[in-house]
């Protein structure tokens, strides 16, 4: 029952989405549209509420509960964030907009770019971590929480592995190809030489 509801919430997600953005960009209704959108939330919240449900009637948890607390912590971390970014894409298709602004790809700003998201990550591990941990007080059992804690040593793993890859970017800053081509030791001083070289000639010419 919980994993279905996971794929029902899924779906329901993009359905809303695409249906907010409709009713805003296509339909021109823009307040209607926005209270579509502001009806993801609830989705998050029924999950959460059925997965309670589900415990207060005694059963053990398991890998599902712990999966539930995981997608709640990520939609409630990169939710708003994946409706904003599709958002700005729907004005401009849909509705004559500006192009929306790109995340940067080089340099400290694209370093800046992933700690952001990484620091994204953090937050939605962080909420995941705390319902497991709330479930484990809950069911106040060690042989049979198990499987909650595994779950938040899943969010913490998340954590690392994607604060790493953010780490990266921040110590070795990705820069565009070719960056650096003429601008070698010695190159401006070869082709003021090149040119020296010629004007001897032209001298003799003109002589």
């Amino acid at each position: 029952m919980i994993v279905t509801l996971i794929v029902i919430c899924e779906v329901g997600f993009w359905v809303l989405l695409a249906a907010g953005l409709g009713l805003r960009y296509l339909a021109k209704m823009p307040r209607t549209g926005a209270a579509v959108l502001l009806c993801e939330p609830l989705l998050e919240v029924v999950l959460l509420v059925v997965t309670v449900l589900d415990l207060r009637a005694g059963a053990d948890p398991d890998w599902k509960h712990g999966l539930a607390a995981v997608y709640i912590g990520y939609t409630a971390a990169f939710g708003h964030y994946t409706v904003r970014w599709l958002d700005g894409h729907a004005r401009h298709r849909l509705a004559g907009g500006p192009p929306p602004v790109k995340p940067p790809r080089f340099g400290a700003a694209r370093a800046r770019h992933e700690v952001r998201l990484w620091l994204r990550t953090v937050a939605g591990a962080g909420l995941a971590a705390a319902l497991l941990q709330i479930g484990v007080w809950y069911v106040d059992d060690p042989e049979r929480t198990a499987s909650l804690t595994s779950w938040q040593g899943f969010a913490g793993r998340a954590v690392l592995i994607h604060g790493l890859i953010a780490l990266s970017y921040v110590l070795w800053p990705k820069k565009p190809k070719g960056e650096g081509e003429g601008n070698a030791p010695g190159a401006a001083d070869r082709a003021g030489a090149g040119k020296d070289a010629v004007r001897p000639v032209e001298d003799r010419a003109g002589r």
